[in-house]
This record gives C-alpha cells, structure tokens and sequence, in this order.
C-alpha cells in the first residue's frame, strides 16, 4: 500500500523530540524486582484491523508508555475526580507512568490518520505550557467561529503571565496536543481536504506499589475524543456497556448547542435523513479537514476520566465507525466475551462485521482490565447476532443467484 504520510514541519520540528520518553513497554514491580512488558503483546493490547473492500486503508492505531509529570497527573485526579492520589507512594519511575492507547480512522485520504499514528503520542507526552500563548495565537488565526473562541481548557494559559498560574492538567494537554497536530498540518496542503477523527485512551495505574493497567485495582481511564471513533467499557455485572464517547455529529445535542450559539446554522439534512454539517461532514469535531475549521469543526477534544474499582469492570474496546456502524455497542462488547486473550477478542469483533458484509475500514482494539474473564449473567446479544448472521447469509445467497 502506498500513500504520501505528511511529513514533520521543519518549523515545528523541535516540538516532534522535546522531552520524549515513550516507550513500547510498561514497568511493574515485582518480589523479584521491576519488569518490563511489550504492550505489543497480544496478552497486554489486542489489535485487529482490515481495509475491508475499500482500495486503501485510512484506519491506524497506537499505542505507548508515557513519561507526564506526576503532580499534573495529581492535579488532573484532584479535579476531574476530585480523589487524591500521592505519588510519592509508588516511586519516581511508575508515578509518571501512563499507557496511550489511540484509534484514527481517516477521511479524504490516510495521510492525517497516519500522521497521527507517528505523532500524536509523542506530541501528547511533550506540549507544555509554555507553548500554549503562541498556539492559542495560531487557533486565532483560523478566523471564523475561532474569532471568538476562548481557549477552552487552555484558556488560564493563553496569555504569557509572570504570576503564577494552574498546574496543567489531562484535559488542558490533550486539546494542547490535537490543536499542535492541526497547527503541524497546516502547513501541507492536502490536510485543507484530508481528516480524521481520534479517540485516545489514558491509562494510570493508582495501585501502591505499582501494578501494570489490567490487573490495577484502582485506575484512572480519561478519554480524550473528537469525531466518531468510540470507547466502550465492558462491566463484570452483566456485560453492560458504558460508553466513554459520543459521536460528534452535527444533530447530537452538545454539538448543535455550540454550533448554533457560534455560527447560526449550516446543518444540511438529505433526502435519506443524513445530517452533515455545512452539507459535506459527518463529524463536527476532527483533525484535519482544515479549510472547514472556520465553520467550527475543532479539534478539541471531550475529555472524560473515570476511577475504575476492585474488579468491576473486564476491559476497554476502541472501534472505528467501521464497526460501529454496522454492530450496536452491547453485540461489540459481547462479541469480545470470554475470548480467550484481547487479541482473540478484537479479531471477533472484526470477523463478525466481514460476515455481516461490512465493507469499511475496520478496526478494533482491546484493553484487558482487572475484570478480564468474570462477566457474570448471559450474553445478551447472542440470539441478535445468529438472527443477523442468517440474514447476512441469505442476502449473499440471493446475491450469487
């Protein structure tokens, strides 16, 4: 397969290797001291991804170790959760630790989805304050709904202050981080016609002494989201659902609201139903697609962080809407049920949109919490998707015909 990746900006080039400390492994102590696991593993992260009948692939992922400052980690936990955490209980080497786990599904082309794949992690672990003045400056310049716009999460460090200001925080440094992508890509002409949508899944262990995501006993999960790219948690109790994103399309209520109170209205509806935002997008909030950012299509992020306690909850599962809009969030979350590792779980998921002729892009991955393997109570979905597997294999039949 081959495609033109945007390239770093030389003007932007020191932000791409500042402070960069990721890794593809996690640390963990043990009786016998600290190991080191590959989240490539498929026991640790399970990854499963087709182009499906399309010509080429615009769906990527990524996943890494970060190194963040323990007391924004502090400050993020005291706010979004209002819990105090002490670092100093686990040590210097795992208080900083947190796994970044990304899902990017392409449009127009895969060149911002794949920029994404290279950057985003590495820019996450490196935005810093002190940038945020002359990036506020360049969001400005966007013009249109950014006229007015105010900064959002970054907006206590908009403007260079002597005094002292908040410590950053989780949500103020992933807007910082997909801002600093669009920043990047204006820069190469084919991000004016080229996109995608993101979800990123933060993972802190809160465990004294250490312990890796998928067997902490307390852990933060912040997601930080733009587009329709989803994440879903999977409870021990039943094997119900909790969403961690919405959809940012134009006629979801959040998305309208701050459409219409900026920019009037531009919600284009088809003679199908379909809404699309100035009559060409499905989603109001992305990456790239520069020339609509004037109309309001933002990069920032909805960040949500939830504490995930004692075995509740048995794993994670990041889709494209290539699953998605074939498979309801209950038949994603079943179908990854009982596999017998993540890796098992995400080719289910996969497997079973190719049976139900889903022709898209298709990813999914899964993140293995504390509660891997003890949903309790029947798989709710099972009749549903014999149901929809027998339709699927008449319609191929008729079609053979």
């Amino acid at each position: 397969m081959a495609f033109r990746l945007l390239q770093r900006s030389p003007k932007y080039a020191f932000l791409n290797s500042l402070n960069r400390h990721f890794s593809d492994y996690i640390r963990y102590s043990t009786p016998s001291g600290v190991i080191r696991l590959p989240l490539a593993s498929p026991k640790v992260i399970g990854t499963a991804t087709s182009r499906g009948n399309r010509s080429h692939q615009e769906d990527f992922y990524a996943f890494a170790a970060l190194s963040l400052d323990p007391e924004e980690l502090q400050v993020s936990l005291k706010k979004s959760l209002n819990i105090e955490w002490d670092p100093n209980l686990v040590g210097d080497v795992f208080s900083k630790q947190a796994v970044f786990v990304g899902i990017y599904d392409g449009h127009g082309g895969p060149a911002v989805s794949g920029y994404l794949h290279q950057e985003l992690h590495g820019l996450f672990e490196s935005v810093h304050p002190s940038m945020i003045p002359e990036l506020f400056a360049w969001i400005k310049e966007l013009g249109g709904y950014f006229k007015r716009y105010k900064g959002g999460p970054l907006s206590p460090w908009v403007i260079e202050q002597n005094h002292s200001v908040p410590k950053f925080n989780l949500e103020a440094r992933a807007a910082a981080a997909f801002f600093e992508v669009d920043r990047q890509l204006s820069t190469d002409n084919m991000s004016q016609t080229c996109g995608a949508t993101a979800s990123v899944a933060i993972l802190q262990s809160l465990d004294a002494p250490a312990t890796p995501f998928f067997s902490a006993n307390r852990l933060a999960l912040t997601v930080a989201h733009c587009g329709d790219t989803r994440v879903l948690l999977c409870s021990t109790d039943g094997g119900r659902v909790f969403p961690m994103t919405e959809n940012h399309h134009a006629d979801a209520r959040g998305e309208s609201i701050r459409l219409r109170r900026m920019m009037g209205s531009s919600l284009i509806t088809d003679s199908y139903g379909e809404s699309r935002w100035m009559g060409a997008l499905d989603n109001t909030r992305g990456l790239g697609d520069l020339r609509f950012k004037k109309f309001g299509v933002t990069a920032e992020p909805e960040v949500r962080t939830k504490l995930l306690e004692g075995g509740e909850w048995a794993y994670v599962v990041l889709v494209s809407d290539g699953v998605s809009s074939t498979l309801s969030d209950d038949e994603i979350v079943d179908l990854a049920r009982d596999a017998p590792d993540p890796k098992a779980a995400a080719d289910r998921i996969l497997s079973f949109v190719q049976e139900l002729g889903g022709e898209d892009n298709r990813t999914a991955i899964v993140l293995p919490l504390s509660g891997w393997g003890k949903i309790r109570g029947p798989d709710k979905t099972k009749e549903l998707r014999e149901y929809r597997r027998r339709q699927a294999e008449g319609s191929e039949r008729q079609r053979r015909m």
